[in-house]
Formats: structure tokens, sequence, C-alpha cells
């Protein structure tokens, strides 16, 4: 059963965000409707026959799955081969590194997609390679929401819109308390900076009290953007904190 999906990491939507604020690119953003349930699936799958749908006339029978649901293993797998199919089908073609981004080029003008799920985000140099890409996603998907990246914290509540509880409430509230109190807390990727990859690393020595491990330290910027970050114990135990700091930097070339 093929159930494994690519997903986007989060370094990957950092530094595509990196690279709009470095180009100067304004972001935007939509949301596919029922994503999954556009997916086809080739295993054969069935299901009982759910309340409110059954079939009197056979009430010992079950439904074959013909679409993918919520919840099916296979679900995310099968939504992620159908936009990719649907993207490439219309002039996409995926990055050789990072297979949730796609590119479009036409004549010296680009249009960059990075898919997270039913999440898209995008950035263009030409208005109309942003139209034709709006019409093209309308004409496949319903699309619940699509506009410039500014609300992206209700965006990514408004997944509890359907059934919400007043604990939601509550968080939402919570949030945007805190964000109000730390508005100046936060990754910042300034336009007017150079876009050269600097790696830090660092370890301690035998720190770990029971196994005497050591813990690796990094992080890599774009200049002034920070990009990713990490702190690990190592998996073998250093004799020396020379080979602590060999292998913490040979964690963070691999």
């Amino acid at each position: 059963m093929k159930s494994f999906s690519l997903v986007a990491r989060i370094e990957a939507i950092r530094l595509f965000l990196a690279y709009a604020s470095f180009m100067g690119f304004m972001v935007y953003q939509m949301d596919v409707k029922s994503a999954f349930l556009y997916g086809k699936i080739e295993e054969e799958v069935y299901v009982c026959q759910p309340l409110g749908f059954e079939d009197l006339d056979n009430p010992d029978k079950v439904y074959k799955v013909v679409k993918a649901l919520y919840g099916l293993h296979q679900a995310l797998r099968a939504w992620y081969e159908t936009l990719a199919k649907y993207l490439l089908d219309n002039g996409f073609h995926k990055g050789k590194i990072d297979q949730t981004l796609f590119i479009k080029k036409q004549k010296g003008d680009i249009l960059l997609v990075q898919v997270y799920v039913d999440d898209i985000i995008f950035v263009f140099t030409k208005k109309e390679l942003c139209i034709e890409f709006e019409k093209l996603m309308h004409d496949k998907f319903q699309m619940s929401l699509m506009g410039e990246l500014t609300f992206f914290l209700v965006c990514a509540c408004a997944k509890f819109q359907v059934t919400p509880k007043v604990s939601h409430s509550h968080a939402v509230k919570r949030t945007f308390r805190y964000l109000k109190g730390q508005s100046k807390l936060g990754l910042w990727y300034p336009r007017n900076s150079p876009f050269d990859l600097v790696a830090y690393s660092d370890s301690d020595y035998a720190r770990a009290s029971l196994d005497r491990k050591s813990t690796t330290g990094g992080c890599q910027f774009l200049r002034c953007r920070l990009i990713s970050w990490q702190c690990k114990k190592q998996i073998v135990v250093a004799t020396s904190s020379t080979e602590a700091e060999y292998v913490a930097a040979a964690s963070c070339c691999g």
C-alpha cells in the first residue's frame, strides 16, 4: 500500500519566504476546499454503509471507495499526485531538490508555487501569470480562500471553523494577545540584505549525565535571514571536545 506523500519541510517554506523578500515579491496564498476528495486511490478499499446512506435492499453490502476520504492512509498521497499531475500537464515543472515546489517560466517571467498539503503559496514576476494560475486552479478545484499572505494565522485556524468550540476561540484570543504584546519578536527577512549562505555549528562535550554524549547545535542563515536550526544529542560518544566538534560539523554538512 502506497501511503507516503511528499510534504514541504518548514525550512523549504522559510526559504521560499526569504527568497520572496529578497526579490521584493508579494506572497499570495490559496486554500483548496475538501482537497483530499479530489484524489483517486489505486488500491481496493471498502467501507461500511454510512448512516443516512444505507441501501435497504442490500443491507449486508459494503461500498467500494473510488476517491480518497479524510482519514484514509492513501488520501494525502492521492491528493498530491492529482495536484502534481494537473500542474505538470499545464506547463509547470518540479524543483530539482524540492518536489513540492512547482515552477512555470514564460518569456523571461516566472511563477513559483509552494505546496503544503492543501495550502498553496505562490509568487510571480508578472500579474498575468497570477491571473492564469488562479483561473487554472478554479477550473479544477473549489477554492475556499485566495489572496495576499497577510492573515496566515487566521488561515491556520480556519480548519476549525466547521465545528468550532469554545476552546478554539480561547486559543485564538490567547494567540492574538501574545502577538500584540510581542510584536517585535519573530523571524525577520529584510529585503536589502545579500543572499549568501552562512552556517554556524557548535557542541558541548559529554554534557549528558546518563550516557556522557555530547549535544550538537547549529543554525543556517541567508545572511540576515534565519532559515533552519537544530539541537540534538549526538549518536556517538565523543572522546574529546575536538571530536565532538567534528561530529557537530559533519552533521550540519549532512
